[in-house]
C-alpha cells in the first residue's frame, strides 16, 4: 500500500505537530516545516521515517518554492504556523497593524500557491483563521485578517476544485504558545474567555487536531469555515 503524504507547515508544536502526529500513527508520511530548527528536530526523532523536515520562512516566497521542491505528491496540506503581532487601532506601529495580513493571510495565501504543483487533483488544503473573524475584541487588523483568510478559503476553492479548501477557525486553545505564558497573564485569559464562550473553557489542542483531520479527509467538503471555539462565535 503506498502511504499517502501531507504537508504541515508549523508542524513543529502545537496543533500542527499533533495533527502530524495522528497521521503518522495512522500510516500516512508527512513533511514538516517551521522556522525554529530545534522544534523540527525533536518532531523528526519522535515521528521517525515517516517524517521529514525542512525549515521555511513563509514570509519569503523563495524560502516556500524550496520548500516544496521534489516533494511527492501531496494528499493535503494545513497552515497553522504564523508569527505576527496585535494591537488597537489607534496605538498599534504600522509594522504591528500589518504583521497579521503579512504573516497570516499572506504567508498562506504563497503557501497554497507554492504547493499546487505537487497538490494531487484530490488534495485537500486546509487553512487557519481564528474566530476574530467573526466576533472582534479589538485588535482590528487581526480580526479583518482572519476575515480575509476565510474569504479566501471560498474563492480557493471555487478556483482549485476538485482540489479541496477548507478553513479552520479556533478561539482561544489551551497550548504550548499559552502554557509558556505567566499563570498571571494565562489565568485571567482562560477566565474571560470561558464567559465569552459556550462550553465555559477553552479549546483543547487535541479537539483541533480532531478538526483539522476532519476538513482534511472528508471528499464533500470545500470553501467552509469551520469554527471550533466552543460557540465563542455565537454569543
Amino acid at each position: 500500500m503506498e502511504h499517502r503524504t501531507y504537508a504541515i507547515i508549523g508542524g513543529g508544536s502545537g496543533m500542527g505537530l499533533g495533527v502530524a502526529r495522528a497521521l503518522v500513527r495512522r500510516g500516512d508520511h508527512v513533511l514538516i516545516g517551521g522556522r525554529t530548527q530545534a522544534r523540527l528536530d525533536a518532531a523528526q526523532a519522535e515521528l521517525g521515517q515517516a517524517a521529514r523536515i525542512r525549515p521555511v520562512d513563509t514570509t519569503d516566497r523563495d524560502s516556500l518554492a524550496a520548500f516544496f521542491a521534489d516533494a511527492p505528491a501531496l494528499s493535503g496540506l494545513f497552515t497553522p504556523g504564523a508569527d505576527y503581532q496585535t494591537g488597537g487601532f489607534r496605538e498599534s506601529s504600522p509594522e504591528t497593524a500589518e504583521s497579521p495580513f503579512r504573516n497570516k493571510f499572506w504567508g498562506q495565501y504563497w503557501a497554497v500557491h507554492a504547493a499546487l504543483p505537487v497538490l494531487a487533483p484530490n488534495a485537500g488544503v486546509v487553512l487557519m483563521s481564528g474566530a476574530a473573524s467573526v466576533r472582534p475584541l479589538g485588535n482590528p487588523a487581526y480580526a479583518a485578517c482572519n476575515a480575509a483568510i476565510e474569504g479566501l478559503t471560498r474563492a480557493l476553492a471555487q478556483e482549485l476544485g476538485p482540489i479541496r479548501v477548507n478553513c479552520l477557525s479556533p478561539g482561544t486553545v489551551d497550548s504550548d504558545l499559552w502554557r509558556r505564558r505567566p499563570d498571571e497573564v494565562r489565568g485571567p485569559a482562560f477566565d474571560a474567555y470561558g464567559r465569552l464562550s459556550v462550553v465555559g473553557r477553552p479549546g483543547h489542542v487535541d479537539e483541533l487536531v480532531e478538526a483539522a483531520l476532519f476538513l482534511l479527509d472528508n471528499g464533500n467538503m470545500t470553501g467552509a469555515t469551520l469554527y471550533s471555539d466552543g460557540g465563542y462565535s455565537l454569543r
